[in-house]
């Protein structure tokens, strides 16, 4: 009685060399999100954190001169000659923390723009005060809409709209790899419509993370998404199966470390905080920040910065159009020179059979 076949072994090792090649991205995934967020949410600590001191005595040049010397770089102080001009400030986004010496002293802030950072400024004025004897007062000169109390309802719209952008990437680029790139292009646009529609959906009457400025919110979630869906199905043609590494270093690993949306650039490492200025993750948060919260104020170079993502999408989309022509242009010629071998063999065979059958007569 003979035994049944046995299945090779080096089968065997070939699936499991190829189920190991493709565990080498979730593991750099695992590598790239420890190192991101733990790198730049692990130990929050102020640099050159901006706030003022009013007054224009003695006094308060001698208080501002001494935070200054005392934090050692974590804050940046300032002396400004009223209260009217520090408001502006704390409006502009030009300080994070403003404060009224007195009898009854007082702090103000605007905790819009950043709620860690102004509590990160009470902390430190609430010791000021304390060494004076007099309790200390806040005053928030632009409070978050009451669904956003933590003012990072934002940045978790962030995340959210992030997920439903790049999420669809590799469903458009994977199973949509048969359909011409336009169409593929096309999809992603009408996608993101439907992202940013879900996201000034849950930004307004689901949670209600703003009370005003929706309809800016939703163009710029657009614009926002666009970018990402654009991008990622242009790459989509370079990095095949690496394309979902690439667009989570991209739009997740360096995008919401950097956003500010839990901590601004003065309470990050210094790559996180340049990362700011031009990312798209940033651009869409202080974006939204400055529409809803700041009278517009500085946004027009958050909305810069989305559409130049935008416009990277399509230079994306182009190349890889160029690519995808050149590539079908080589298959053809591969294919055509394929035919060609194989007619010149026919015809020599045929000038064989010609040759025997002369023999033959």
């Amino acid at each position: 009685m003979s035994a049944g076949p046995r299945p090779a072994s080096g089968s065997a090792a070939g699936e499991l060399r190829h189920v190991l090649s493709h565990l080498v991205t979730p593991l750099l995934m695992c590598i790239g999100m420890g190192l991101a967020y733990l790198g730049a949410f692990h130990a929050p600590e102020p640099h050159d954190l901006r706030v003022d001191v009013v007054g224009s005595g003695a006094r308060a040049q001698v208080l501002a001169q001494t935070l200054q010397d005392k934090g050692d770089g974590a804050l940046s102080v300032r002396t400004v000659a009223d209260r009217d001009i520090a408001v502006t400030h704390l409006r502009k986004q030009q300080s994070y923390g403003a404060y009224v010496p007195g009898g009854s002293p007082e702090l103000m802030v605007a905790s819009a723009s950043s709620d860690t950072s102004a509590t990160v400024v009470q902390k430190i004025f609430t010791d000021v005060a304390a060494e004076q004897g007099a309790p200390l007062g806040v005053t928030d000169v632009a409070p978050t809409a009451d669904g956003d109390p933590t003012g990072q309802g934002i940045f978790f719209l962030l995340v959210a709209v992030s997920i439903g952008s790049y999420a669809s990437v590799a469903v458009i680029g994977g199973a949509g790899a048969v359909l011409a790139l336009r169409i593929r292009a096309a999809l992603a646009i009408g996608t993101s419509f439907l992202v940013s529609v879900i996201g000034a959906a849950f930004a307004g009457p689901v949670f209600g993370l703003v009370d005003h400025g929706l309809g800016g919110l939703w163009a710029m979630a657009w614009l926002y998404s666009a970018g990402v869906l654009l991008i990622g199905v242009g790459l989509h043609t370079f990095l095949k199966r690496w394309t979902t590494f690439g667009v989570m270093l991209l739009f997740v690993m360096l995008n919401f470390t950097s956003s500010g949306g839990i901590f601004r650039p003065e309470l990050q490492p210094g790559f996180f905080g340049s990362l700011h200025s031009f990312w798209n993750g940033a651009g869409f948060v202080e974006g939204v920040r400055s529409h809803v919260y700041f009278g517009g104020h500085a946004l027009g170079g958050h909305l810069l910065v989305l559409v130049l993502w935008f416009v990277a999408g399509l230079v994306s989309v182009g190349c890889a159009g160029l690519a995808e022509a050149r590539r079908r242009h080589g298959a053809t010629e591969k294919a055509s020179g394929a035919a060609a071998v194989r007619s010149a063999d026919g015809a020599d065979e045929e000038a064989e059979e010609e040759m025997e059958e002369a023999v033959g007569v």
